[in-house]
């Protein structure tokens, strides 16, 4: 059993909400956990399988005032618990495409997704192109391109017991909540239905974006290689550029900074730059 995702350590209700966003719709899909509203600059960020919004609370703490980062919330956690998760990366890239237009508004931006939300970012932005407002930039962390599957990656088809040890393997998820059956019985239903999301997604033949990607990768990360992250230059009619950092499948832990700097960098107005 193989994917790149997990849950991530951040995953019990936080009581995180988008108090104030308009319209509601918006508030369910985007948080906006530091507002900035003078930064010249937005960037979305898209959280791996059974991975929250939260994630990327410290990311929009610490970036700086050039730049406001949003989070996308998926349904089926935090406080959206009470929603049946989706099992389609399509699906929920045209149920987020509204909120998204709305909570990016008209100034430049760019989508990060990590593992997971990397496929989500790539059709996102495919269906923000055709809305005639695409991303400035599409930056995918730790995940392969659409369509290049490995044999035998049907991580959603295993039992409970074994993709709790999977998550334990990982170590992206707390062990504190691996042990508590309570915690368990909340994590794996949105987790299993995002490997369900992950392992049956197929992008359509030659489908491209037009903005320039970043990919982004860890030299140790076991579910993807530098060779395969840099297939991604296949799926853009723009620039291509690849980042290769120390460290593993959650090397973005420890560099937030680094990141944050790099990304804003390349979103920053040309003047600015």
């Amino acid at each position: 059993m193989s994917t790149t995702d997990t849950a991530h350590r951040s995953w019990p209700t936080d009581g995180t909400t988008a108090a104030g966003t308009a319209p509601e719709e918006t508030s369910l899909w985007v948080r906006h956990f530091h507002r900035r509203p003078d930064a010249p600059v937005r960037l979305l960020c898209l959280p791996h399988a059974g991975g929250s919004a939260s994630v990327f609370r410290p990311w929009a703490t610490a970036a700086g005032p050039h730049l406001e980062v949003l989070a996308l919330q998926y349904p089926g956690r935090q406080d959206r618990y009470r929603e049946r998760p989706v099992e389609d990366i399509a699906e929920l890239a045209d149920r987020a495409v509204p909120a998204v237009r709305a909570a990016v508004g008209d100034r430049p931006y760019g989508l990060f997704g990590h593992s997971m939300g990397a496929l989500l970012a790539f059709e996102l932005t495919r269906r923000l192109e055709d809305t005639g407002h695409g991303p400035d930039l599409l930056a995918v962390s730790g995940r392969r391109p659409p369509s290049a599957v490995r044999t035998g990656e049907y991580a959603h088809l295993v039992d409970d017991a074994a993709l709790t040890a999977h998550l334990r393997e990982l170590s992206g998820t707390d062990p504190r909540l691996l042990a508590d059956e309570e915690a368990l019985q909340m994590i794996l239903p949105a987790v299993r239905a995002d490997l369900t999301a992950v392992d049956r997604h197929q992008a359509a033949p030659g489908a491209t974006v037009d903005a320039p990607v970043l990919a982004i990768t860890g030299d140790s990360d076991p579910w993807v290689t530098p060779g395969e992250a840099a297939a991604w230059h296949l799926r853009t009619t723009a620039s291509f550029d690849l980042r290769v950092y120390s460290g593993g499948h959650f090397y973005l832990e420890n560099l937030q900074e680094e990141l944050l700097a790099l990304l804003g960098g390349r979103l920053a107005p040309a003047g600015a730059r």
